[in-house]
């Protein structure tokens, strides 16, 4: 079986001791392919970096996260639109809206999104989307822009049925992290995953982060790390009555194609 991890925060501090380490794991639990997630135009430099080290394996997003949404001006379109051109960029990302902690304005958010909605518009590329608690204003958003482009995921969806079929409706995308395994407030995705159809669900661990509670054996630190994406795929393929196999042939074949990935060496 092969897995492709559509979300993995491998800049994050957790894993500056360790992370060739890391990647090696991924590969060993057949994790083939990375797409790894840049939340501000600070750090995207050092994920482009990484991604030269496995041009095969490691990808990217490039784009600006909700809550560094404040710090959006013309020159950071600008340096979006040229990051987009990179080779190893595959969507414009992670953008979005979190109402949830509100670190940004709102109208900040709202701006810096569309902003880069068009950006994605003009280069072609899908959008890697953050939303937390915001998807009455993000959904009259998307539909304005839905037509032009390529395609979208909803990143680490944690939201209920009837954002989930608005965001269905929209042909979107749909992103499911560890949070399905957590039995303290992720149960109520486990009847909407075959509500999901095949060619539009996608998996990813958002390590370092939700690290998944069901495992047995969790590490002492807490850190989630992409080799724990297996644990993500046996909760989904059980709520869905399908086979691990059955999940892998066809979430990776979704991820390969939103993403336009060449197949790993």
């Amino acid at each position: 079986m092969e897995w492709i991890d559509i979300g993995v925060n491998l800049t994050d501090k957790a894993f500056a001791k360790d992370r060739s380490e890391v990647l090696e794991r991924a590969w060993q639990a057949d994790v083939s392919q990375l797409l790894l997630t840049t939340t501000s135009l600070d750090h995207a430099d050092q994920v482009l970096e990484f991604c030269a080290d496995e041009p095969n394996r490691l990808f990217a997003t490039a784009g600006v996260h909700p809550h560094e949404a404040r710090h959006w001006n013309s020159d950071s379109h600008r340096q979006l639109t040229q990051l987009s051109q990179h080779n190893a960029v595959k969507a414009i990302g992670e953008c979005g809206l979190d109402f949830n902690r509100d670190f940004s304005p709102r109208q900040a958010q709202v701006k810096a999104l569309e902003d880069q909605l068009s950006i994605a518009v003009e280069t072609g590329l899908p959008v890697f989307l953050h939303e937390r608690d915001a998807s009455e204003t993000l959904l009259p958003l998307l539909r304005d822009y839905r037509d032009q482009l390529s395609g979208a995921v909803v990143h680490c969806f944690t939201a209920d049925q009837k954002a989930l079929y608005a965001y269905l409706d929209l042909d979107l995308h749909i992103g499911i992290t560890g949070w399905i395994c957590d039995e303290r407030r992720g149960t109520h995705l486990h009847p909407l995953m075959r509500d999901i159809p095949a060619g539009r669900l996608m998996l990813e661990t958002d390590a370092p982060w939700l690290l998944p509670r069901s495992m047995e054996n969790k590490p002492k630190n807490r850190r989630n790390e992409p080799a724990f994406l297996i644990e993500v795929a046996h909760c989904v393929a059980q709520c869905r009555n399908e086979t691990l196999a059955q999940l892998a042939a066809h979430t990776t074949a979704t991820a390969r194609t939103l993403f336009a990935l060449p197949s790993p060496a």
